[in-house]
Parts: C-alpha cells; structure tokens; sequence
C-alpha cells in the first residue's frame, strides 16, 4: 500500500508541475515583453524630457538686462555710501563694478569718495544693477558682458 501511495503522491506533483509549467511559461514570455515595453518608455520619456528642458532653456527669457526706465533713475539716490553699500551686497570689487557699468576703476572709486557722480546713463546701469541678484551679477561677470555691450 505505501508504495501505491507514493505513486499516486509522485503523479500527483508531476501533473501538478505540468498544470503549473503550462500557466507560468506564457507568463513568464509576458513579463519579458512587458519589461522590454517599459524599458522602451523609459528612453523615450528621458529623450523627451532632455528635450523640453532645451527647449525651455532656449525659449527662456533673456536674462536681466542693465536698465532702468527714467522715472526710476530720477527717483533713485545715490551717495557714496549707497554706492558702496550696493558693490558690498553684491560682493563685487570695484573694478567689477566699473567693467559693469561701462566706467574706469578710477572712476568708481571717486563715487565711493564722493569726489565724482556718476552721469545719468551711469546711474541707470547702477539702479538695473539694483534690480540684480548676486547670481545674476556673477554671470554677467562671467560671461565678460559689460555696459558698452548693453548700451
């Protein structure tokens, strides 16, 4: 009787096996042609996000330009201190600050002195200058754009 039972048991898992094998071969090709779907997809969304982003990148606006309209240079003060206090917050030197806006070393430093104003369209580069965050200036810098280029 034992092995009458052992035979049944042993069949029993080989036919189980086949049911089994019958259902998870068509399956597993699935799985594979499902993978190779996404995998697909997946390409295709970064190549489509890589070109958004260029296209965002070139249709953004130009950056910030040095500029003021006249109601804001004729309302805008500057003192020496002011000035000064603009390159500080900055964190350009002076020399950075004259290849800004177009003048000589030598005359930004004499607006921090107080012994020379700058002139009107000097003061309208330097209220656009207000209007710019360090990162901006920065890149300005770096791309070596001056006054004389934005005039």
């Amino acid at each position: 009787m034992a092995k009458l039972e052992q035979t049944i048991k042993s069949e029993i898992v080989r036919l189980s096996k086949r049911e089994v094998r019958k259902i998870s071969v068509p399956l597993s090709k699935e799985i594979r042609l499902l993978k190779g779907t996404v995998s697909q997809i997946r390409k295709s969304v970064l190549a489509l996000e890589r070109s958004t982003a260029l296209l965002k990148k070139k249709s953004a606006p130009e950056e910030r330009r040095l500029e003021a309209t006249p109601e804001e240079v004729k309302q805008s003060r500057f003192s020496p201190r002011l000035i000064k206090s603009l390159r500080q917050h900055l964190k350009i030197s002076q020399r950075e600050l004259a290849l800004l806006t177009g003048v000589t070393v030598g005359a930004a430093h004499l607006w921090e002195k107080g012994k020379f104003r700058p002139s009107d369209k000097t003061k309208a580069l330097l209220v656009g200058l207000r209007k710019l965050g360090r990162l901006e200036v920065r890149k300005l810098l770096k791309e070596g754009k001056t006054a004389k280029a934005k005039l």
